[in-house]
């Protein structure tokens, strides 16, 4: 393995590190997209030459047990020396940028460093080849593939027609802008249609929605061009109206809908329709919503109300999931010869056996799909009908350079943390608060001027009009030009006193006062850093969830605030954190490890 090119690195390089880093899972691990490989289980020591698959989450499972095949396989036999192969786990996204960028791969242990990638679709090769080098990417080549669809609760695709009639994402669109949502189609108690999407910077269905929703509004099937995407905007934005927030997977949704649905809800108030991968589907109906790696011994239970998968009238794009060996400068003349064979491997009929298992289709249309392709499990085999083609790399750009400026827009809280245990340090030359200032100043340039931002900060002893405990930084408005003042109101909290930790106190003052100036038509939204448990409240936890949960029950609001609470450092009290986000419909990121803040934060504003 050669070298590190460079010695130090960039800031811009170090922050794409920070991401990736986020990004990567454990070797022998699936699910989401949010620990590192640091530490992790790695490689054997079997004085084999070994072999990392930098790829998508939902094909962490899938390539582990192609890895243990590959040792059996004749391209296996035919090296001189063994291969051992691990899948790491980084959005395509994210290995996009990173590549783009110049720089050696974000991880401490070289051992990870990817010989082949695979991505959930040719998109972010093509982007890579453009924007970097085509030697980089090598020749990538498909070897599987799943749909992109929208996943709706059972009764609700019924109430549309499902499964005798067509839906389209214009459809979908109509209930988005109809008052009256649901209650055009009889189902008052529902209330508004709402849609979850993922942010195309960083995932294949986030970017492949906005791209069906172009083909949609043009009427289009095939040759899609930048002024198609133009002429959808005003189409898209409507489209994006209705949706509850971005997430960076649509693992984080699913589990959140998957806890209501086992809580006696139909999850109704959190979401109508998913934009996923078929296979994301499948893994939600088994009862993985977060696509993990399935435990020796662990059960599985299914959804009280499964997803089916609706298949637009209009057509799918297809996530065709290639597999490359990198031309990377770390790469060695057997790691490059040992990754060829294995991308050779899952081109043959014995690897593509394996796929159906896992919920994707083979390419080796010999391959039957068996069981979990069925209506039991909420998908249809003879679906879609209509595949829409991948547009040209331009025409990508120019779409996701649209939804930048057609998504739903913001209206965001920051409530942060400045209790005496603030001042501990987290291991990097940094104190917490240090960590929790630079992660949101770091995250302000994801804002449009139009988005609004606020940030509190907490403790004891001190007031504002807002309330007891409570500092205000700068009060919830529009960004504007005002980046660079808030970037310096956030270095003045260095300064503030620091006492006890009034949590549930704040995030109740925090809650009533974005309620009070929540609008339709904005992602409403509260980020609370927290370090510690509630020492100095005046409410109790179950009376902050009885006051913040109101409008989250059947029905919902049509102006929700959410709640993204970061549980900071190993002293946070996760358990009442996640109950308030599981209350309001948001999610809880984890940073116990506290010199990772930086990235979390990056993460959380990911869903905005």
């Amino acid at each position: 393995m050669s070298a590190p090119r460079n010695a130090r690195r960039t800031p811009a390089a170090l922050a794409m590190a920070a991401i990736v880093a986020l990004a990567l899972t454990a070797c022998t691990g699936g699910g989401d997209e949010g620990t590192t490989t640091d530490g992790a289980q790695g490689f054997p020591d079997d004085g084999c030459t070994h072999i990392a698959v930098a790829t998508s989450s939902e094909k962490v499972n899938m390539l582990d047990e192609l890895a243990k095949a590959f040792k059996d396989s004749p391209e296996h036999k035919a090296l001189e020396t063994c291969a051992t192969v691990r899948p790491t786990n980084v959005s395509s996204g994210n290995a996009t940028r990173f590549l783009t960028s110049g720089d050696d791969w974000p991880s401490d242990d070289t051992s990870l460093w990817p010989t082949l990638w695979s991505p959930a679709s040719t998109v972010w090769t093509d982007r890579v080849a453009a924007a970097a080098s085509p030697s980089l990417v090598g020749e990538p080549k498909s070897f599987t593939r799943t749909p992109v669809v929208f996943g709706m609760p059972e009764p609700m695709a019924t109430a549309l027609g499902w499964p005798n009639t067509p839906i389209s994402i214009t459809d979908l669109e109509n209930l988005c802008q109809d008052p009256d949502g649901w209650g055009s189609v009889g189902k008052d108690i529902w209330g508004a249609f709402k849609i979850s999407k993922t942010n195309p910077n960083t995932s294949t269905t986030g970017l492949s929605t906005i791209l069906m929703q172009s083909y949609e509004a043009t009427g289009k099937a095939e040759g899609l061009t930048s002024a198609d995407v133009e002429a959808s905007a005003d189409f898209s934005r409507v489209f994006e109206e209705c949706v509850i927030h971005y997430g960076d997977t649509t693992g984080n949704v699913l589990s959140t809908l998957y806890d209501e649905t086992q809580n006696g809800s139909n999850g109704s108030a959190y979401v109508s329709a998913v934009a996923l991968e078929e296979t994301s589907l499948l893994n939600y109906n088994q009862g993985n919503p977060d696509s993990h790696t399935v435990q020796p011994g662990e059960t599985l239970t299914p959804p009280k109300t499964k997803l089916v998968a609706v298949y637009p009238e209009g057509g799918s794009m297809w996530s065709d999931n290639p597999i490359t060996v990198l031309g990377a400068d770390w790469i060695t003349a057997d790691q490059r010869t040992a990754g060829e064979a294995f991308a050779a491997f899952v081109q043959t009929t014995a690897a593509q056996k394996i796929l159906p298992d896992y919920g994707f289709r083979p390419l080796d249309e010999s391959v039957p799909l068996g069981d979990l392709f069925t209506a039991k499990f909420g998908v249809d085999p003879a679906q879609p009908t209509v595949t829409l083609p991948k547009p040209d790399v331009d025409v990508i750009s120019t779409a996701i350079d649209q939804w930048t400026q057609v998504r739903k827009p913001s209206s965001v809280l920051e409530l942060i943390d400045i209790s005496g245990s603030m001042d501990d340090p987290i291991g990097d030359g940094r104190s917490r608060l240090d960590g929790a200032i630079e992660g949101a100043q770091s995250t302000l340039n994801h804002f449009r001027s139009t988005d609004e931002i606020g940030v509190w900060a907490f403790t004891t002893g001190i007031s504002s009009d807002e309330g007891e405990g409570i500092q205000v930084l700068r009060e919830v408005d529009a960004l504007g030009s005002d980046g660079e003042k808030l970037d310096s109101s956030l270095d003045d909290l260095r300064y503030a006193q620091r006492n006890g930790t009034p949590l549930y106190d704040s995030i109740l003052l925090a809650y009533e006062a974005m309620s009070e100036r929540a609008e339709p038509g904005r992602i409403n939204a509260m980020v609370v850093l927290s370090d510690g448990e509630d020492t100095d409240s005046s409410v109790s936890l179950d009376s902050l969830i009885a006051k913040i949960g109101k409008s989250t029950k059947e029905g919902g609001d049509d102006a929700p605030v959410r709640i993204f609470p970061i549980a900071y450092g190993e002293g946070a009290d996760t358990s009442a954190l996640q109950r308030i986000a599981d209350v309001t419909g948001g999610q809880l990121f984890d940073a116990s490890d506290a010199e990772r803040i930086d990235l979390v934060f990056a993460s959380v504003i990911n869903n905005f």
